[in-house]
């Protein structure tokens, strides 16, 4: 009984409803993403490679046949094309929770760096007061 317990104060502690909550929105967050990257970033690339869209790009293993239609094979391949735009979907994910780490740290940094001087002042002499009893 006593993992139990303890899974049970696992699972309702706040780290486990942020992280889900993080989950939830990081899978929609993830549709946006995959959008930009599709419909945004990769046209203009595509227009400087000269008109290569990389979500076509596949090395083709062996290709469809069709010609017995009682028996149709599909085509085997690997979409590396499909790869690229994940890779770039990823760089774009990663810069944008770094900027934020970024952001929520400076604000941690301005609040902490935000004493009045009057408690400072207070701080400094309660610990003045305590290195000579």
């Amino acid at each position: 009984m006593g993992m139990l317990q303890e899974f049970k104060e696992f699972a309702v502690r706040g780290n486990v409803v942020d992280m889900a909550v993080g989950i939830v929105i990081g899978a929609a967050f993830s549709k946006i993403v995959t959008s930009l990257v599709s419909d945004v970033i990769m046209p203009p690339i595509g227009w400087i490679t000269g008109g290569i869209d990389f979500s076509d790009m596949k090395w083709v293993i062996r290709p469809a046949d069709a010609s017995n239609p009682a028996h149709k094979i599909p085509e085997v391949a690997i979409s590396y094309g499909s790869f690229i735009n994940s890779i770039i979907a990823f760089l774009i994910v990663a810069f944008a929770i770094f900027l934020l780490v970024k952001l929520v740290n400076r604000f941690y940094t301005k609040a902490a760096a935000a004493t009045p001087a009057e408690v400072a002042l207070l701080t400094e002499i309660r610990d003045l007061l305590k290195t000579k009893s």
